[in-house]
């Protein structure tokens, strides 16, 4: 049901005339004509009584009007809630993201997020180093995993799982990957966080958990670039399937050993107290939950 066939009918019966309501609302009377007619149709009922000279409601029509003036008014009402906030939407938000996911993944949906906010001004900070958000003056930050801090205010945007993948010219070379044993015959890429080398790799299988410690020969701060060795067919990775959907769906990327679960990297947004916690946060958390939903369903 089309909220402008609403429109119409109202002013039908406000004016008594199809052809005067279709002058008001800038069309052609065929095309009121047939905007009612589609809207009974899809009521199953009638609306007007119709002559050659005269327009008149039915009964059922009366009623319906009474929801229509009362459900247009509500839209309107809600329509300018939008604005209200649209209007107090200004200032300048500082965000930390991941190089991968923030690079590959959220930049377009920032600059969506920004042209619906013109008003709004954004400080990104792309890097894996967990953000300090008073010595790096982050309003808010993108995080995998669940934050260890209670003190944290913590959204949670997606449930997303690592996968274990490889190039098919690897795959080609030297054999796909569909056991845990097999994986120590491998090369395998990794990324440091905060000097760390994550080199034990967590999956799980009929409720039983493997942490399989393996080996490779390039390490990187940065996880973008474990992604892009992947790509080159240097070896197997294992990342966020966040970060790894465009790969896999172009075919850049196999997912293998996919009847295990991969360790889980649920996404969150993160502040550093409930004060912090604006309308502008609220509203990128809520467009990057739909985001990530959309993105995973897709690669799902």
């Amino acid at each position: 049901m089309q909220i402008n066939d609403l429109r119409l009918f109202v002013r039908v019966a406000d004016c008594g005339s199809i052809t005067a309501a279709a002058t008001e609302l800038d069309i052609s009377p065929a095309t009121a004509s047939a905007a009612l007619k589609r809207l009974e149709r899809q009521l199953d009922t009638s609306l007007f009584i119709r002559s050659t000279r005269s327009l008149r409601l039915t009964d059922t029509g009366e009623r319906y009007l009474i929801h229509c003036r009362r459900a247009l008014s509500d839209l309107a009402l809600g329509q300018q809630a939008v604005n209200d906030v649209r209007e107090k939407i200004s200032g300048v938000v500082s965000l930390a993201v991941p190089s991968d996911v923030g690079r590959h993944v959220l930049l377009p949906w920032l600059d969506e997020f920004m042209d619906q906010y013109p008003e709004l001004k954004l400080r990104l900070h792309i890097g894996d180093t967990l953000s300090d958000f008073y010595h790096d003056k982050v309003d808010v930050a993108l995080r995998l995993g669940t934050p260890k801090d209670s003190s944290l205010v913590a959204f949670e945007i997606a449930k997303v799982k690592r996968l274990l993948c490889a190039s098919p010219a690897y795959i080609a070379k030297y054999g796909e990957i569909t056991t845990i044993d097999q994986l120590s015959d491998h090369n395998c890429l990794f990324f440091m966080l905060e000097e760390r080398t994550h080199d034990q790799w967590l999956f799980s299988k009929n409720g039983r958990e493997f942490k399989v410690r393996v080996t490779g020969n390039r390490t990187c701060n940065d996880a973008e670039v474990a992604r892009r060795w992947a790509v080159a067919g240097k070896g197997v990775v294992y990342k966020s399937s966040l970060d790894l959907e465009e790969d896999i769906t172009s075919g850049r990327l196999v997912p293998m050993m996919t009847d295990y679960q991969g360790e889980s990297a649920d996404l969150y947004l993160v502040c550093p107290g409930r004060e912090h916690v604006t309308p502008v946060i609220l509203l990128l958390r809520d467009m990057l939950r739909e985001r990530c939903r959309q993105r995973l369903e897709v690669s799902s």
